[in-house]
Parts: C-alpha cells; sequence; structure tokens
C-alpha cells in the first residue's frame, strides 16, 4: 500500500500569502508554493492587475528582475517577473514569481512599468532577448545587442550562433 507523501507545512507568511491570492480568482493559480519562494501563473489580460494587487495588497514593493523561457514544442514563451519587498513585514526573505504563458506567434505583454518603475531596464532586455514586445513601454530601444542586430532573438532556442557547426 502506497501512501502520498505529506506537504511540508508553509511558514505563515508564504500561507497568507496564497491566501490572500485567492481575492483574485481565477486570475491568478499557484504553480508551487514552498518555504521562501512562490510562482503564480496570470494570464496576459490580467498581469496589470496582478502587478497591482501584489504592490498594494501584498506589499511587495519592487520588482527585482524579469525573465523569459522559450518553450518551441508548446509553441509558447514564458515571462516571469520576480519580486520583493524590503518593507513588507516577514516578506523580505521571499520571492515572489508572477509568470505569463504566451503563444510564440504573438509574443505580446502589457507592461507593468506603471506599477513597477524598475521593470525599465528588464523589460527592455527581456524584449531584446527572447522577443516580448511589452504593449505601453515608453522605450524598448536596444539595451545590449547592436544597433544593427538582424537575426532572431538569440534566447530563443532555435537561434544559432554563427560559424558553428549543427551537431548530432
Amino acid at each position: 500500500m502506497s501512501t502520498t507523501p505529506a506537504q511540508p507545512t508553509l511558514p505563515s507568511e508564504e500561507k497568507a500569502i496564497i491566501d490572500s491570492f485567492a481575492k483574485l480568482g481565477d486570475m491568478a493559480k499557484v504553480a508551487f508554493a514552498r518555504k521562501k519562494r512562490i510562482k503564480m501563473m496570470v494570464l496576459r489580460e490580467n498581469l496589470v492587475e496582478t502587478a497591482k494587487f501584489v504592490r498594494d495588497e501584498l506589499k511587495f514593493d519592487h520588482c527585482t528582475n524579469v525573465t523569459g523561457t522559450d518553450f518551441p514544442k508548446d509553441n509558447q514563451l514564458e515571462i516571469t517577473y520576480h519580486f520583493g519587498s524590503i518593507e513588507g513585514d516577514g516578506l523580505r526573505r521571499i520571492i515572489l514569481a508572477v509568470a505569463c504563458r504566451i503563444p510564440s506567434a504573438d509574443p505580446k505583454l502589457p507592461s507593468i512599468i506603471d506599477v513597477y518603475p524598475s521593470v525599465n531596464y528588464h523589460e527592455r532586455e527581456t524584449a531584446e532577448m527572447i522577443g516580448c514586445v511589452f504593449e505601453g513601454h515608453p522605450n524598448l530601444s536596444r539595451l545590449l545587442l547592436p544597433e544593427d542586430w538582424n537575426d532572431i532573438p538569440p534566447m530563443l532556442k532555435a537561434y544559432r550562433l554563427p560559424g558553428r557547426l549543427e551537431e548530432g
């Protein structure tokens, strides 16, 4: 007879965050939750409202980074925002990730720069490296790549370094 392993008990701060997300109803789903780390999945049309909730209700006061992951087999990109809190009681040790899966053929997300100004360079880098267009961002000009870059975004799995032989 097999038994399901017991889920670890979440610390009170993490549990309170998960419970608070219930206010958003179907707008946000828990991808995982463990000590010091929570990841929520949201649809792109709910991203800005979720970011406001994270700032205003949960008291995460800054976005530490924005990352993008290419899932070519699913024809999707996943854009993930990581939030932290300096001022929030008991939140300093927690990283809250909010992620959106978007179709590779329509790689657009609303920018959250009006909610978290700290995403300015992070959204620019992610736009450049993975090809996501952050609608409403005031300046998605080149940040790291040369101005004359004319290849696909280099963090897409389809990108191949020029001059390298294909393996296999």
